[in-house]
């Protein structure tokens, strides 16, 4: 009897303090930020965060290939429960925006393939969720960053800390009804976004489509 009480207790505990942990991604064919939180109830604990670089490789379908490879040794390395992910802004360079948006997909169809339910956030929502200024700077948002996860250092190049503000931003917002673009797995991915899906395969591979 006494056995079957410390067990209800236990279950109840961790029922109270669950954990999850959130990875964040800021895609880039140049850089790919990423960070890491765990969440217990209701704080958040920093993980870690770093950036895949991209720049020595001019060739656009391996670089597709290193951000999915890459997303999935992080997902497979930390079994996070939750992926936020920086959705592309709007600019003027076409080809640009393509490259950003195809980068974006691959890392989502990584953690599509694996089940795991994502959210996408405008870049000015995340900054509103760290600074409460939409329009805040790299640097006032890592700084924020810092002080809210008691980092004891920044990185050089601030591409990660913005992976890391995806991840925090999730945080803030989980439980809100409206948040972002979410997706609970491939299925419902396939189905918003039947037009961006002509270049991944259904298990979230690439295929490199023929001019």
């Amino acid at each position: 009897m006494a056995r079957l009480y410390r067990l209800v207790v236990v279950i109840i505990v961790n029922k109270m303090t669950k954990e999850r942990i959130i990875l964040g991604i800021d895609p880039g064919t140049t850089i790919m930020g990423f960070g890491l939180i765990k969440v217990v109830g209701k704080n958040m604990q920093f993980m870690q965060l770093n950036e895949l670089d991209l720049k020595k490789y001019s060739d656009h379908y391996l670089k597709l290939k290193l951000i999915f490879e890459r997303t999935i040794e992080l997902i497979d390395t930390h079994n996070p429960d939750e992926i936020a992910i920086e959705a592309p802004f709007f600019g003027k360079n076409v080809q640009s925006m393509l490259k950003l948006g195809r980068a974006q997909g691959v890392a989502m169809a990584a953690g599509l393939s694996r089940e795991i339910p994502i959210t996408e956030y405008l870049p000015k929502k995340i900054k509103m969720a760290i600074t409460g200024n939409g329009s805040a700077s790299k640097e006032q948002v890592a700084k924020m960053l810092q002080s809210l996860l008691n980092l004891k250092a920044l990185p050089k190049n601030l591409d990660a800390t913005d992976g890391l503000a995806a991840a925090v931003c999730h945080f803030y917002n989980s439980g809100k009804i409206t948040v972002g673009k979410s997706y609970s797995g491939w299925d419902a991915f396939v189905k918003q976004n039947g037009h961006r899906t002509s270049t991944l395969t259904a298990k979230g591979g690439i295929k490199k489509t023929k001019k």
